[in-house]
């Protein structure tokens, strides 16, 4: 709560609850509901103005709401009457601050998770909670509008632990693996393991580079992060995930044996079965990873969309239309042209190390690849692009480990600038591009060579019970 009420909060309001949260209260966001999870604009919950617009009745349930059990004060999003826009209803959703101890407030239950064991999370149910309006954030209907804004703070909260538990995660591989030998030598020194160690490393570089990298993006008040918070939210959980799993294989059974149990039999109680249970949750909260590849998606296709669909749509007037046209036209006869040029910006930085400035020229050159591609595709499927999913998010992925690239050569460069006899970082930055890169042109080829028809019609034929008779077979 604190978030939302000192980005938009009157100085009433914060004049009354930051001093709370200054002294200990805790706060929730109680956003999603049972029914109504990647899809916020979907929510049932509603505030209905009483008493001249004085007060609103707070109907409704909210789940996985994190500190909700024991929160003192809340943010809760309800829909609050539509507004006519054009003659047309607009569904309005508004952020309300709630106080634990309003009438009709009720704790219904606390949820139990796979990891996460020491979490306050669960269901909250709100029966004719009278909330006054001056308890309004920011305004009648500008409640998404604040989640979706303050959502870019919680989704680089979760990149920053991510990156802690890779920390981690390479401090108990490096140790393991030089004290445990196998076959007549430590398992570090086996090729197999050894690999595994050399890709978390520069992983790990390239989290911490995105996380210090978007985090400063913050910190400077003047940037627009929605896509930089969100491409780090993607990339960081799903190498967190990864790092985990290879930690646990490291590891080998002590791995997969509670710490718990490791210290009662007198071994060191090293959590890395906990790291896989917590780090799970990382690809769903805060925008599951597929919803971050559709979201990142749409920013990346929205400026071509206010061009085009103007153009491309009936409701448009024709005058109007032609006019579309003709400016589209315009700036796709010299936006176009650029995407084939890369003018190698950093040749002659003095700072910049020949390895680092090799991985830079590529992001840029493949950074006009991607800009041309995604053109390309939009052209090809116009509407219907938003359905390819797979196309799209191959295109993400493509964007998102470019974004990853950039924050790991900045960030050699500047430690490379502070200590020139420290190759580390360019190493680290080095290996992580050449991996990258790689997967870039597996992500590339796999555009015009895939089966994703064929997965998409077995998938469906799955769900309609065409398959049935596989899921025969298992002891009762």
């Amino acid at each position: 709560m604190p978030q939302p009420l000192k980005l938009f909060g009157t100085p009433e309001q914060k004049k009354k609850y930051l001093p709370l949260f200054a002294k200990g209260a805790i706060s929730a966001f109680a956003l999603t509901e049972p029914e109504v999870g990647s899809d916020p604009a979907k929510m049932v919950t509603t505030a209905t103005p009483v008493g001249n617009g004085d007060y609103y009745l707070l109907n409704g349930q909210k789940l996985w709401c994190t500190n909700g059990n024991i929160a003192d004060v809340l943010v809760v999003m309800a829909k609050t009457p539509p507004a006519i826009v054009k003659g047309r209803e607009k569904t309005q959703i508004t952020a309300f601050i709630v106080e634990k101890n309003m009438p009709g407030f009720e704790v219904a239950h606390r949820c139990n998770f796979m990891g996460l064991k020491g979490i306050q999370n669960g269901l909250l149910k709100f029966h004719d909670v009278k909330v006054p309006k001056e308890n309004i954030i920011w305004g009648l209907g500008q409640g998404l509008k604040l989640a979706l804004i303050t959502l870019n703070t919680g989704r680089l909260t979760v990149p920053a632990a991510c990156t802690a538990m890779a920390k981690k995660s390479l401090l108990i591989a490096r140790d393991w693996s030089n004290r445990r030998v196998q076959w007549g030598a430590p398992v570090g020194h086996h090729e197999a393991v050894t690999s595994k160690i050399s890709l978390m490393t520069a992983t790990t570089f390239a989290m911490d580079s995105v996380t210090w990298l978007s985090s400063a993006m913050v910190d400077q008040g003047k940037v627009d992060v929605r896509l930089e918070a969100a491409m780090a939210k993607l990339f960081c959980t799903e190498a967190a995930w990864r790092i985990a799993d290879d930690t646990v294989q490291i590891r080998g059974g002590r791995g997969y044996e509670t710490a718990d149990s490791l210290r009662g039999r007198g071994e060191e109680p090293i959590p890395v079965e906990r790291f896989m249970r917590d780090t799970r949750i990382n690809l769903i909260i805060e925008g599951t990873s597929e919803i971050m590849h559709l979201f990142i998606a749409r920013e990346a296709m929205d400026p071509h969309l206010r061009r085009i669909l103007p153009v491309l749509s009936g409701k448009t007037p024709a005058g109007e239309r032609l006019k579309k046209a003709a400016e589209a036209l315009a700036h796709y006869a010299a936006w176009y042209p650029r995407q084939w040029v890369s003018l190698d910006r950093w040749r002659n930085h003095a700072g910049v190390s020949p390895v680092v400035r090799k991985h830079v020229r590529f992001i840029e050159q493949t950074s006009h690849r991607l800009a041309r591609s995604l053109f390309h595709a939009m052209a090809a499927h116009q509407q219907g692009l938003e359905k390819r999913q797979q196309i799209l998010f191959r295109f993400v992925n493509i964007g998102t480990d470019l974004f990853a690239m950039a924050a790991a050569c900045s960030r050699a460069a500047f430690l490379l600038s502070r200590s020139p006899s420290d190759r580390g970082p360019e190493e680290l930055a080095d290996l992580f591009c050449r991996e990258a890169a790689l997967r870039i042109d597996r992500e590339f080829k796999s555009q015009r060579r895939n089966d994703d028809k064929m997965i998409y019609r077995i998938g469906r034929n799955m769900l309609d019970g065409k398959y049935r008779w596989l899921e025969t077979g298992i002891v009762k």
